[in-house]
């Protein structure tokens, strides 16, 4: 009998017949039910939920905002050929992205920077579009626009300092804190890609993707950025002793999971995505929550994103 931890059944045809599909991950249907979809409506439902979730990532200018990056004149930091196109040119980002974002949440210091200063709680889809739009231009954009995106980011950052609860200062613009933030995205992004993603890369593609990604770290102000697979599990690991589960990283964590700000009718795909993003990304031990492994180099399971979800 088909397990229903690994598929859900869905009617293929009026005549009665059910067919298994597989789920991207084991015990991800959790509360989230897909519902009962028609074998030939389900690729027009899943290009449907790809133009909703595109649209909200990267807001109601994001089609014209893609047809500016990708017909801007002159040279660009990356050719057409390179890994980071490839990557972040595909729907498996908005996977990666949530892991990022749940990752990036267990470092104390950056978990306060973006509760005291983005906004995620009060205008969640604007920071993610706004991170959506920076990946996109230095990704694909001229190196022009490339360099005054990183100009206005760099700019943000320098303005936002604080203190956590414990007394400790915190700024954005610390290349300690900086490298932090790149590394889970490194990872998440790259993790979420080889699970998931249409063409995932290999040896020298997934180094080649760390290399592109420490072009834009560097410009960002990160100091000496992995260039390897190696070199970003070494980095990764050096900043355990560093990781807290702290409240704010808990709530934020439900916010993004549980309680987020998604229409009902997108509810079951943000909850796939959503679901998708967390086996393998966290894992519990004596101290807290620490780093879990890449998927880089895992057994690959069945694409959660809609094809009509990227840029």
């Amino acid at each position: 009998m088909t397990s229903a931890r690994r598929y859900a059944p869905v009617r293929s045809d009026p005549t009665g017949r059910w067919i298994a599909v597989r789920l991207p991950e084991r015990r991800v249907v959790g509360p989230w039910i897909l519902g009962l979809v028609t074998q030939y409506g389900l690729t027009a439902l899943r290009d449907r939920l790809g133009a909703a979730i595109f649209e909200r990532v990267a807001g109601e200018e994001g089609p014209s905002r893609r047809d500016r990056i990708a017909h801007a004149p002159g040279p660009r930091w990356f050719a057409a050929d390179r890994p980071i196109r490839r990557v972040h040119g595909d729907a498996c980002m908005f996977v990666g992205g949530v892991r990022a974002l749940l990752l990036q949440s267990l470092h104390p210091l950056a978990m306060a920077a973006v509760a005291g200063h983005s906004g995620y709680r009060g205008d969640p889809w604007g920071r993610l579009q706004r991170t959506s739009h920076f990946l996109a231009v230095t990704s694909f954009g001229s190196a022009a626009d490339a360099e005054e995106m990183v100009a206005t980011v760099r700019a943000i950052h320098e303005r936002v300092r604080g203190t956590t609860a414990d007394g400790r200062a915190y700024a954005a613009s610390d290349p300690h804190l900086l490298r932090w933030v790149h590394l889970a995205e490194v990872d998440s992004f790259l993790a979420a890609h080889q699970r998931y993603g249409v063409e995932p890369l290999d040896a020298d593609g997934r180094n080649g993707y760390i290399q592109d990604t420490g072009r834009v770290a560097q410009a960002l102000g990160v100091l000496d950025p992995p260039q390897d697979e190696a070199e970003l599990r070494e980095q990764l690991d050096s900043y355990r002793p560093e990781l807290e589960g702290t409240p704010q990283a808990r709530a934020a964590a439900r916010f993004v999971l549980l309680r987020p700000p998604v229409p009902l009718a997108l509810r079951p795909a943000y909850g796939v995505l959503a679901a998708a993003s967390v086996p393998g990304s966290l894992r519990t031990c004596r101290s807290s929550v620490i780093l879990g492994s890449s998927a880089v180099g895992s057994g690959r399971s069945s694409r959660p994103t809609p094809r009509g979800a990227r840029w």
